[in-house]
């Protein structure tokens, strides 16, 4: 059932390190929103344009982009695409997006550009996720400026509890000098296989560590969730079946139930 009238929780889905399933869990995690009842956006602000395109729209046909809505020359209502097998909305992007970074450091509130343009979209959707590209940019820093939290996509791996210090450092300093509201929403084990000792012994460790910010669901390592960007569908929609697919769906289900426990800002 959907919510209540109210602004869309507005979610970044950031690592630092690259390669860790970001763009996997935004559409999946979308996909998993929308059949649970939940209005959903996409907001793609990597260049590379992949979570439009696991959302099976093409980034080079869009005749409105994301990199539009930045730099003021179209509304988040009047570049969206609607991703019709997947359920939700995408605001999607291209190459064209890389010049933005550019164009935007001689533009005022620079860094504000992407808050200001989905405040007026704030009320068509529940839940507006932020797929961010790995760099700290100028991007990525207009996906934390608007957000109210960042979801954290990680594999158990040795090397990724170093790059974790770094991303909860900047959302700290985001959260100190550009936006109040940002805080650190849990972190997702993903492509996790039970059977690799050093994987249980990292999970373990963030348990230990950040407590109740670790979510409950896992993400297991899944050839399906592999193989559905290939054919322009997150892999919840490719093989609802498929047991990456029902994780997804029971995260999207941990997610609406913290935020029902966390009543949204006016």
């Amino acid at each position: 059932m959907t919510a209540a009238p109210h602004k869309a929780r507005i979610y970044c889905i950031a690592n630092q390190k690259g390669g860790v399933g970001k763009t996997t869990t935004t559409v999946n995690l979308a996909a998993g929103l929308a059949q649970v009842g939940q209005r959903v956006l996409v907001v793609d602000l990597d260049p590379q344009g992949n979570a439009t395109m696991g959302s099976g729209i093409d980034k080079q046909a869009l005749t409105r982009s994301v990199y539009d809505v930045l730099i003021g020359g179209a509304t988040v209502r009047e570049a969206r695409q609607r991703a019709e097998q997947a359920g939700y909305d995408v605001l999607g992007a291209n190459r064209e997006l890389a010049g933005a970074e550019i164009e935007l450091v001689g533009m005022e509130q620079r860094d504000r550009r992407l808050k200001a343009a989905l405040a007026g979209a704030a009320l068509d959707y529940d839940f507006i996720l932020i797929d961010c590209p790995p760099s700290l940019s100028l991007l990525t820093l207009n996906g934390l400026t608007c957000a109210h939290g960042v979801i954290v996509p990680m594999q158990c791996e040795y090397f990724a509890l170093e790059g974790l210090s770094d991303l909860v450092n900047t959302i700290k300093q985001v959260h100190a000098n550009l936006n109040r509201d940002l805080t650190l929403i849990g972190l997702l084990r993903v492509m996790f296989d039970p059977r690799i000792t050093l994987q249980q012994q990292v999970s373990e460790q963030l348990k230990s560590h950040f407590g109740d910010k670790v979510f409950d669901s896992v993400i297991p390592r899944n050839v399906r969730l592999a193989e559905a960007p290939s054919y322009g569908l997150p892999g919840v929609v490719f093989d609802p079946a498929s047991k990456g697919a029902l994780a997804f769906v029971d995260f999207a289900h941990e997610l609406v139930a913290r935020v029902a426990a966390e009543p949204v800002r006016a």
